[in-house]
């Protein structure tokens, strides 16, 4: 579902080229999950815009669903985002002037998909804010908002699912709450999951491990049967 290959990424700065990811490469296969760890600044977020087409690597290659992102246009790697991928942010990146409904409901409007209302209503059912669908976030808890943004990424059914310090704003009860949420809804859709998180207990959820200091991958392990554990 995902191949990564010999990935890295510079930016231009005023003392030179600045490398923030070196020669990263992993690949998942549908239905995985995987944790990327690693201090502040390690180049986490970096890779998972990388991964999801966000960004452009300066050399190397990601391949989601066999379609190398580097080879296409910004507007046909948002195509291929809006078929196959689902988000999930620290800071819930919901719409501020949509209701719960009307904000699970926009990427179904823009895959062109009929009575999305209905589908949306039962997304919200499956996360427990049915009740809730026509508030605005505002009028909504951090939790709530963040469980809205679970329901508006698994809504369309996506392939794969990138989620970013998804808990990082929460309170711990509410964290482990949302936590069980995203790992029951993935597990159901079988959807391959990429989280970044600070978190070493979600990140032990997931059934493998990769850490990342200095914008090099230093370890890379599975967790689901402790077979492996390379370090690098």
């Amino acid at each position: 579902m995902l191949e990564v290959i010999n990935l890295s990424k510079s930016y231009a700065t005023a003392q030179g080229s600045l490398t923030v990811l070196h020669t990263v490469n992993f690949s998942l296969a549908q239905g995985d999950s995987l944790a990327i760890v690693g201090p502040s600044g390690s180049g986490k977020t970096t890779l998972l815009g990388l991964c999801a087409g966000l960004d452009r690597p300066s050399t190397g290659s990601v391949k989601l669903n066999g379609t190398a992102l580097e080879s296409l246009s910004e507007d046909q790697r948002a195509q291929l985002r809006n078929q196959y991928v689902g988000f999930v942010f620290q800071n819930f990146q919901l719409i501020p002037t949509l209701t719960a409904l009307e904000n699970v409901m926009v990427p179904l409007e823009l895959q062109g998909k009929k009575r999305v209302a209905a589908t949306a209503l039962q997304y919200l059912d499956k996360v427990g804010l049915a009740s809730r669908q026509h508030h605005y976030p505002a009028q909504l808890s951090g939790g709530e908002q963040q469980r809205v943004a679970i329901a508006r990424a698994f809504v369309t059914q996506p392939a794969i699912l990138f989620a970013d310090e998804p808990t990082g704003n929460l309170d711990e009860e509410t964290g482990q709450k949302v936590e069980n949420l995203l790992f029951e809804l993935n597990q159901a859709a079988q959807t391959t999951l990429v989280l970044v998180t600070h978190n070493l207990e979600l990140a032990a959820k997931t059934r493998r491990i990769i850490s990342i200091k200095g914008g090099h991958v230093v370890e890379d392990k599975s967790t689901a049967s402790g077979s492996h554990s390379n370090k690098l």
